[in-house]
């Protein structure tokens, strides 16, 4: 009698095989180093939970995530122990799918929104799944820098101003139909916020180094170091390159409203990097010297995002006496993943919800903090509940460290690069077509958090390979126009 395995064999397991993520380390041991908190899959637990895929007909993890990714194609290849096929459909449609299943907010994406989730079993642990797929690539040596046949390599180069996701993402989906690619990045290491930006525990450096050392190996050039409209005038770069992309992200820390010395507050990422920094081995004046680190001091930060919660864990990591997040909304209506804020307060992370800041005062000790509690206001039209002052609710906080962790926002492009021209919206970010990614420059385009505002990385991702699609047929229009002028000649 012959035996046909069917997928029902393989897959919807998820009735009788429960949700498990990769093994966490205990709060107490995890928050005495900065080594990521969980622990990889082992081959036959990956095997076992992607079996847990219904494989619906709908697939909202497909849906909500902002690259599309054929989740449940690559979830049933591993579940039948085809992890090399496996992760070839992972990276199809991911640039970067090792760090995505790290940092992505699946809690709010891909596995929020599983209908197995929805149904009361729990999601697929999709995100650990991915991880796993792109490291054991690494591993068994599957990854190869992309060889460009000699008939698919062009004479055109791109410039890159930026190389942090979008415009790595870009510069790989470029490399891989023959385009030459400079990427120019004015820090000393490539990878943009998720080298500096990103703690090492949620996010290890040598897996972000690992990947630039395959974009380098693909040929991709990166220049360091390199400043646009210092080191080298943005017109020239017009000139060199056939095309120029901006995807510069969003460093610029938003303003917090506070009364009294403002200067006492240390913006997050100034806050983050020197950590980071301390970690690749370099030498950081304003740790050294205790202005940037958290060790043995009240700390006190300000925001809600996941910013904000990579701010209170390294806080903890470095040993500060307390740390507690100020946030004017509640739990509920957090913007940062739930999972974080779960982690920060398993690891002694203090929440004062529904808490704003007013005013900053320096004392013999530290500062003292002045905030009020708020309440949330009935719905608007728009459903959205406004956060309110409660009259008379004044308290203070002792704080030797304040960091606010409120966002970013653009530079002033058109002033650091010296072209006026460069289009830019209200909020300062780079005005583009919406169909071409071009902006009004012949030539130049723009993606990631440039155009649409600090967000994820899977977001500037998605919008570095929809660029990169947007360049090569500028590019493809401008060489056939070019060649039906020399035949007409």
């Amino acid at each position: 009698m012959s035996f046909i395995v069917t997928y029902v064999d393989v897959m919807l397991k998820f009735t009788n095989l429960n949700q498990e993520y990769p093994e966490k380390r205990s709060s107490e041991n995890r928050k005495k180093d900065f080594g990521e908190i969980y622990e990889n899959f082992i081959k036959n637990r990956a095997k076992e939970q992607s079996s847990r895929c219904s494989q619906c007909g709908v697939p909202y993890c497909t849906v909500h995530c902002p690259l599309h990714n054929h989740i449940p194609d690559w979830l049933k290849l591993a579940a039948e122990d085809r992890l090399e096929e496996a992760y070839q459909i992972s990276s199809s449609t991911n640039n970067m799918p090792e760090i995505c299943g790290r940092i992505c907010p699946q809690d709010r994406l891909c596995e929020g929104n599983c209908v197995i989730e929805q149904s009361g079993h729990g999601s697929v642990t999709i995100g650990s799944v991915e991880k796993y797929l792109t490291d054991n690539a690494f591993e068994k040596g599957w990854i190869k820098p992309i060889k460009v046949p000699e008939y698919l390599e062009k004479e055109n180069s791109i410039g890159i101003i930026g190389a942090g996701p979008a415009g790595l993402a870009a510069a790989e989906e470029l490399r891989k139909r023959g385009y030459k690619i400079d990427v120019y990045d004015r820090y000393d290491r490539a990878g943009g916020l998720l080298i500096y930006g990103i703690p090492n525990f949620k996010l290890e450096k040598d897996i972000v180094q690992r990947r630039m050392k395959y974009l380098e190996d693909s040929n991709i050039k990166i220049h360091l170091n390199t400043e646009i409209g210092k080191d080298i005038h943005f017109l020239d770069l017009q000139k060199k390159h056939d095309a120029v992309l901006i995807a510069t992200g969003v460093y610029k820390a938003r303003e917090i409203s506070l009364e009294g010395d403002a200067s006492e507050v240390v913006p997050a990422l100034d806050f983050l990097t020197a950590s980071n920094r301390k970690g690749l081995g370099d030498s950081v004046e304003a740790f050294d010297n205790g202005l940037l680190n958290a060790k043995g001091k009240n700390v006190v930060v300000i925001g809600g995002g996941d910013t904000a919660m990579d701010c209170v864990r390294t806080a903890i990591r470095q040993e500060a006496k307390s740390v507690k997040c100020l946030y004017r909304r509640d739990k509920e209506n957090m913007p940062g993943s739930a999972r974080e804020v779960n982690n920060a307060e398993e690891e002694g992370v203090e929440f004062l919800w529904q808490s704003l800041p007013k005013k900053i005062e320096r004392n013999n000790n530290g500062s003292l903090l002045n905030c009020i509690k708020m309440k949330l206001s009935e719905p608007e039209s728009d459903g959205r509940r406004i956060p309110q002052e409660i009259a008379g609710s004044d308290f203070e906080l002792e704080t030797d460290l304040v960091i606010a962790a409120l966002g970013f926002s653009p530079e002033n492009l058109p002033k650091m690069f010296e072209v006026e021209e460069l289009p830019v919206t209200k909020w300062g970010t780079v005005r583009v077509g919406f169909n071409t990614m071009m902006t009004s420059l012949e030539g130049v385009f723009a993606a990631g958090d440039i155009v649409r505002g600090a967000s994820l990385v899977v977001w500037g991702i998605r919008d570095g390979r929809d660029v990169a699609n947007s360049i090569h047929h500028y590019i493809e229009e401008k060489n056939n126009a070019k060649n039906l002028n020399t035949k007409a000649s």
